[in-house]
């Protein structure tokens, strides 16, 4: 059975430490006067108050169980009497983070990757924190480090094209997509999921120097098409230039030819040495 927090019963701390002092007076007083019976009950009542005197710390909950059954939660911050003779549980609400470890897995191409994650979480239902989970810190741990397998296996690291989304390229949206993830395997917790972040995210080692080099490729090829594409126009302008200029006439192998030695001259990873024709010897 789920278990929502609820506030517990509790009195001002001030108010019931000035009440224990006036039942001890009161107890001293019966004493002296040796009527026992008052004195021993205001004795009684006096330590059962006391045994309720609870510190609170900000942003803490004291979760409060009597003879084992729940009783509800203090958030209130200060000094409070509550149940008497109950265990008080101290639960931090405060907002805290921590780095997974790194994990290697395959994404939805399945490469192996190396891939971690930040996770900035707090609790926001301390009876569930408590009783609904064991440990509930490292139950914390644990499902981060599913939904990162989870997430990791829904993507490639990377693609040659914008067609999908990455691991790699898309930061953002898987982000939130491995918050959702964790939000919901850690709502039975009681712990809300602030933000979760991509700390570390490579190829494995084995595959690593492969991967480089088919980017290192792709990346060539990607220069190269550029250039090409660059570079025909760029013939065209020149060869259309020169003739509607009338400066010449080229019929079809000579235009051919041009256009050769242009795409030559501005595709080439060098710089080109121009040969001057000056006619022949025997002219």
């Amino acid at each position: 059975m789920m278990i929502q927090e609820k506030p517990a019963w509790t009195m001002n701390g001030f108010l019931g430490i000035l009440l224990i002092a006036g039942l001890l007076v009161v107890t001293i007083l019966n004493l002296i006067q040796q009527q026992f019976i008052i004195g021993i009950t205001c004795l009684v009542v006096a330590i059962t108050l006391g045994s309720g005197i609870t510190l609170v710390q900000p942003n803490q909950s004291q979760v409060v169980i009597f003879l084992g059954k729940y009783m509800g939660s203090i958030r209130r911050e200060g000094i409070v009497v509550t149940v008497p003779f109950s265990i008080r549980k101290t639960i931090s609400l405060r907002v805290r983070n921590f780095n997974s470890n790194r994990l290697k897995v395959n994404d939805v191409n399945g490469n192996p990757i190396e891939i971690a994650a930040v996770i900035v979480f707090k609790v926001v239902d301390s009876a569930k924190a408590v009783f609904d989970v064991d440990r509930y810190e490292q139950f914390v741990e644990i499902q981060s480090e599913t939904a990162i397998r989870a997430v990791a296996t829904k993507y490639p690291y990377d693609t040659f094209s914008d067609a999908e989304l990455t691991l790699r390229g898309n930061a953002e949206e898987v982000s939130n997509e491995l918050t959702k993830e964790l939000q919901a395997r850690l709502n039975v917790a009681g712990v809300q999921v602030i933000e979760t972040r991509l700390t570390h995210l490579a190829y494995s080692t084995e595959i690593a120097q492969a991967m480089l080099q088919r980017q290192q490729a792709s990346a060539i090829i990607a220069a190269r098409k550029q250039i090409v594409e660059g570079a025909v126009g760029m013939v065209q302008d020149a060869i259309h230039q020169l003739e509607s200029n009338g400066a010449m006439e080229l019929d079809d192998e000579r235009r051919v030819a041009m256009a050769n030695n242009l795409l030559v001259s501005i595709v080439s990873d060098h710089g080109t040495t121009p040969v001057v024709n000056t006619g022949s010897l025997y002219q």
